[in-house]
Parts: structure tokens; sequence; C-alpha cells
């Protein structure tokens, strides 16, 4: 019978063993009970090669030495061109780099290189696993929605769509803030019912761009997907597939919601979208084949439950209150209680509220209104006001009452010339 050689390195030197002294050695060791010692002795071997028999857990193998590949010698050169353009086909690397030998071994190592530069898209897959990813859009609806004060305005809707189950959910916010989109996107994931482990955004303002290459994360996003533990996926320019589940979900928005609505406000838009994605997401899903509400079930198995804490969003910043005890929020003036003036008060936006607390008080709360250029005034705060004048007058009028000593009386007392 033919053996295998062995090559063992072990401090520099190198030892041979074939594949039946490998097993004669370990049958030695674990069905005798023999030590190494005795059995470098009984079998004329170093106890070096005996340790390294049985340290081994698989069967000897050679393996012969590469003699290396005529490409080597060019391969940093082909990785600076596909760096640079990973695009390019390997006829025209072999030009640039004056290759002038086979072309089929020099395609080949390409073909293992390029994968380097141009890593596979995982967005343009036609299947997703369960809790994979869900992808995300803003999408504009064509139709003017009432923001009260004689004003209208078209807002935007945060959608995002379950790769698995392909349910849809969706939720109007009024402006494109970091703030607002991600208020909107906690609506949206509470719909979902858990979070998929990856997002598959777009490139919005406020969630990310690239730049020089690299897909670069804003700050307020950042913190609400690290709160969640979710993952994010950027899609990068000109990459119109790496999200058509979206895509076409705000199609069929616009093919069979849309069209015969009217709205009072965005919570009425709200109120009328979600009813008609319960509608929606009822339907058999021409690629799945399943109904993504009951398909959504599986999804969720698969996704991150929501943390203890969820992340807060909502646009928060501090002011000294003015002597109008009014705050500004986008272009509208909220009033504040006025007792409070000439202290740091801290301001919280949310989707529905304006919010503001001086040392963990609440010092005014307010419905957050959408038309532009408003004063509001709350009630309680006009009653405060009223009290606070009439409180100044009676001040004004008691001290007007008291009657003023001349100086002169207190130094003829105290007998001062």
């Amino acid at each position: 019978m033919e053996l295998e050689p062995w090559l063992h390195a072990s401090q520099g030197v190198w030892r041979v063993i074939d594949v039946e002294d490998w097993a004669e050695i370990r049958r030695l060791h674990r069905a005798e009970g023999l030590g190494i010692k005795a059995i470098a002795r009984r079998l004329g071997k170093a106890r070096n090669t005996v340790r390294d028999a049985l340290r081994g857990d698989e069967p000897p193998r050679y393996e012969r030495a590469s003699k290396g590949s005529a490409v080597d010698s060019v391969e940093p050169q082909v990785r600076e061109w596909l760096r640079e353009f990973p695009e390019m086909p390997a006829t025209v690397i072999a030009e640039r780099i004056g290759w002038e030998r086979g072309i089929t071994i020099l395609r080949d190592r390409v073909a293992e290189l390029r994968p380097l530069f141009v890593p596979p898209d995982p967005c343009q897959r036609t299947s997703y696993r369960p809790g994979e990813l869900a992808q995300w859009d803003l999408w504009q609806p064509d139709v003017l929605i009432p923001l009260g004060f004689g004003q209208s305005d078209k807002c935007w809707v945060v959608v995002g769509v379950c790769g698995f189950s392909r349910l849809i959910g969706a939720w109007m916010v009024p402006t494109r803030a970091g703030h607002d989109v991600l208020s909107g996107m906690l609506q949206v994931l509470g719909q979902f019912g858990a979070v998929p482990r990856t997002a598959v955004w777009d490139q919005e303002g406020c969630i990310g761009q690239w730049r020089q290459g690299r897909p670069r994360l804003s700050g307020e996003f950042q913190a609400f997907r690290g709160t969640l533990g979710m993952g994010v996926t950027l899609c990068g320019p000109a990459d119109p597939e790496a999200k058509g589940l979206v895509e076409r979900a705000n199609g069929y928005f616009e093919t069979s919601f849309l069209p015969g609505r009217s709205f009072d406000d965005v919570a009425d838009f709200n109120r009328q979208l979600v009813g008609w994605l319960r509608r929606a997401n009822q339907r058999i899903h021409g690629t799945t084949r399943l109904r993504p509400a009951e398909a959504i079930f599986e999804d969720r198995g698969a996704m991150m439950s929501f943390p203890p804490v969820l992340p807060d969003p909502s646009w928060r910043f501090s002011t000294r209150l003015a002597r109008d005890h009014y705050v500004r929020v986008d272009t509208n003036d909220y009033s504040v209680n006025p007792r409070y003036v000439g202290r740091r008060v801290e301001v919280r936006v949310t989707l529905d509220e304006v919010v503001v607390c001086c040392e963990a008080t609440e010092v005014a709360r307010h419905r957050r209104y959408l038309a532009k250029h408003q004063s509001l005034l709350a009630p309680e705060h006009s009653r405060v006001l009223r009290t606070m004048r009439a409180e100044a007058v009676v001040t004004e009028a008691f001290h007007a009452a008291v009657e003023e000593r001349d100086l002169t009386d207190y130094d003829r007392a105290l007998g001062v010339a």
C-alpha cells in the first residue's frame, strides 16, 4: 500500500509522517494507553512527531507548495484598475497592464478579484428570508392637505414594505425633517409589530448620503437605529432597482388609494390610510401568492423585538423665555406660562404636540399646528397674564399709598447735626 507523507512544522523543523504511522500512534495512545516516550521508542519516531500526530484530529494530507502563477506579479496593477473602474473588462485590463500571455488565466483572476470591488447588492434579490429587511421611502401624494387657518399644502408619507411578507405600512408626516421622518418610521414599525433586521433606504438628507464612495448616515438616524439595534443599507446613486418593493407600493397608493378621496387634515389622511391598508394587506400578493396580513406572522417571528425603551426622535431644543412668553417652532409662536419669563425652558416637538418644560415642570402643551406664521395663545396662559397684570396694578397702588418721611427727621431723632 502506498503511504501518503505528511509535513509537520514545529519550531522551524519539518517532520514527515504517513497515514499508517499516524493511525498507529493514535491507536497505541488511545487503545493501549502508552505515553509519548513509549510510542516514540516502539515506532522509532521523534517525540515531537508523536506529539504532532496526537494533537491533530484529522488524517495527514500532503500539500504541495504552490509554484504561483504568472498573474501574481501583475495582480497589484489589476487591483488598482479594478479599484478605480470596477466594471472594466479583462481584455481592457490586459491592454492597460501590457499583458502578453494567454488571456484565460488573466480573465480568471479578474473574475476572482472583481467581487472585492463590486460586492453583490443584497437589496436586489427577488426572495427574502423572514425578518431580513424592510424597504423604506418617502412618498408625496399629489393632493393638498388642509392645514388650518385657510392654508393647505402637500405633505409626505413614510412608506415601509417588509421584504418577506410584503406587508405595507405608511404614515403621513408634515415635513421631511429628521424628527418627523423618524417619528413616522416608528409609527410604521408599530404597524409591523416588530423590528426588521435591516432597513433599506434611499439617499434622504435626514437618513444619509454617499460621500467619497462611502455611505454617511445622519446622527439622528444613527441614534434611532442604534436604539432599535437595526442595520441599514443605503442605496447607491442611480440604483432604483434596489428598493423596487417600496417603489411599487408607492404606485399602488397612486392608483388604488388616492383616487376619489378627500381629506380634512393630516390626522384624517392617516385614519383613511390605515383603514385602507388593513384591506390592502389582505389581498393575495401576485409574487408570493400569500396574504401579507397572514405572512407577517412568520416574518415577525424572525424580526427583532422592540427594546424596553423606544427611541425618541422628537425635536428638542433649549431657549430662554422672552418677555412676550412665546417660543417659536418652525414659523409658529406658541405661548408659555408668563410666570416663567426670563428662565431657560426645554422645548419638545413631536408629530402632534409642542411641549415646554422648565426644570422638569411642564409650563406649556399645545397641539402642533402645521399652518405657517401663526401665534397660538393658550386660554390658561391668557388667564395667568391677566392675573399678573392685576397683581402689578395692586402693587403699584400699594407703593403709592405709603408715606415717605424726610431723612432729616431721622437725623434729628438720633442727634445728628
